[in-house]
């Protein structure tokens, strides 16, 4: 993204000592006969964690390292060390690896962020976007964001903001800003989905609280 780079987000558990884990991936299926298991990430930086000698483990210490890799559309095809045949191969499926977190102070000196940190922002139209809106035009806030097959997702609760509105504080991150906007005919906010990509979510910046969005039209309620 173009004003931070992420890293992974946390696991869902904590791990026996007390380290903080982030999840990198999920081994899926077996790739041919030597080893090679198909591998979706849920890091911003699959070079880095993919890259021959990197280690990954699981949630209970199990430690994976990588010798080779190389990215096959919207996965990785990665062989581990000690992985040498299919049966191997197909025993690791459905098993998650983890890295340890870097220090915060790294992440700071190196203008990152965890995926956690997307809750709660405003989510604004980008400049030049493909439905014509104006640029900067608040339209929804991240509610949270979900794992899909391929990549992650900004689930986005919909609505503007308007000048009779208080502050909100219902929501995650900063207050105030997002009235009730649009509703659900059971009264709750509208919802949608939104793949977290480049070329839909062009900007992410926490330090000013939002993430700008060029969604095509359809794909978020009330948005074209």
């Amino acid at each position: 993204m173009s004003s931070s780079q992420s890293t992974n987000h946390s696991s869902d558990g904590r791990d026996p000592r007390q380290r903080e884990l982030l999840r990198v991936c999920r081994i899926g299926r077996a790739q041919g006969l030597k080893g090679e298991v198909n591998v979706y990430s849920y890091t911003d930086e699959p070079d880095r964690r993919f890259s021959p000698g990197a280690q990954l483990e699981t949630g209970d210490g199990e430690v994976f390292t990588v010798v080779r890799s190389r990215r096959f559309k919207q996965r990785w095809i990665v062989l581990f060390e000690g992985v040498d045949d299919r049966n191997a191969s197909e025993a690791l499926n459905g098993t998650e690896l983890y890295v340890e977190a870097d220090p915060a102070e790294d992440l700071a000196d190196e203008d990152a962020w965890y995926l956690t940190d997307l809750i709660g922002l405003e989510v604004r139209m980008a400049p030049g976007n493909g439905l014509g809106l104006p640029e900067g035009k608040v339209v929804g806030r991240v509610r949270d964001v979900l794992d899909g097959s391929a990549q992650q997702q900004l689930d986005i609760e919909m609505g503007s903001p308007s000048p009779a509105a208080g502050n909100d504080d219902s929501l995650p991150g900063r207050s105030g800003d997002l009235p009730s906007g649009r509703q659900t005919a059971d009264d709750s906010p509208a919802t949608g989905l939104i793949p977290f990509v480049e070329q839909l979510v062009p900007e992410v910046n926490p330090d000013e609280g939002y993430v700008t969005i060029d969604p095509p039209g359809g794909l978020l309620p009330g948005l074209g």
